[in-house]
């Protein structure tokens, strides 16, 4: 496979990236992204033979690649996950925390094991990986942190609070562990729009082509790829504490 020309301020060799979520949906376009700009890149999700799927793709592109599957919401699994990167690749440079999801369930019928798993999924985990491989990064080499937030962070709305509220947590979170581990760890998050993942599927066939933002349409997943490459690559460099809406302009 021809590979695209790299831009000096995006070229991601002699790097290694992490991408939780990383076996479908934003978390694969942004895996294969950094892939196509020279980085060796791992992926985790639950499924063992997903990652490994991504995994073949990137090294179709010349990569090294490996999948280690874990839950992102267990602290104990980010845990590991940390380790076993550190212990066959010898670093981190990138991370993308990037596993998340959002039921549609009304507030009054959100159950104890229900929010519990919204939160873990999507500020527990997420807040354990990041500070445990921010630290070792900032006692090494550096590197560029990644959260997959959501604009329901930032605008809540009705049937998705215990979501919400996990990425509002994810966003303040980002903007403190920031300066903690500066100067040479950059930590950001994607507050990202609707996009059209697996989720969309269970969409109505009205909200899959139409939505309420500037662009009047859902993202499509690779539309993530140079907001994510941004954040991730020296262009970046002097951006740290941030949230980055990728929404289309929603309004």
């Amino acid at each position: 496979m021809p590979h695209p020309r790299r831009h000096p301020l995006f070229d991601l060799s002699g790097q290694v990236a992490l991408v939780t979520g990383g076996s479908r949906g934003l978390g694969r376009q942004m895996a294969l992204a950094f892939a196509d700009a020279g980085a060796d890149v791992i992926i985790s999700s639950r499924k063992a033979d997903a990652c490994e799927a991504v995994a073949d793709e990137v090294r179709a592109r010349g990569r090294r690649a490996a999948a280690m599957p874990a839950h992102a919401g267990r602290w104990e699994e980010m845990d590991a996950l940390a380790e076993r990167a550190w212990r066959e690749f010898g670093r981190v440079d990138l991370l993308v925390a990037n596993a998340g999801m959002g039921p549609m369930t009304p507030s009054h019928e959100v159950s104890e094991a229900l929010f519990d798993s919204v939160v873990s999924l999507n500020f527990k985990g997420p807040f354990r990986l990041i500070a445990n491989i921010a630290d070792r990064m900032a006692r090494g080499h550096g590197g560029s942190v990644i959260a997959t937030s959501s604009i329901a962070a930032l605008e809540p709305m009705p049937a998705v609070v215990a979501y919400a509220g996990a990425k509002a947590a994810l966003n303040a979170m980002v903007v403190g562990m920031a300066a903690e581990y500066a100067p040479s760890v950059r930590i950001n998050a994607i507050a990202a729009g609707p996009f059209l993942t697996d989720i969309a599927k269970a969409w109505t066939e009205e909200a899959r082509e139409r939505a309420a933002n500037a662009l009047g349409r859902p993202g499509r997943p690779e539309e993530i790829v140079t907001t994510a490459l941004w954040m991730a690559s020296p262009a970046s460099s002097f951006v740290t504490g941030t949230v980055v809406r990728c929404d289309g302009g929603r309004r």
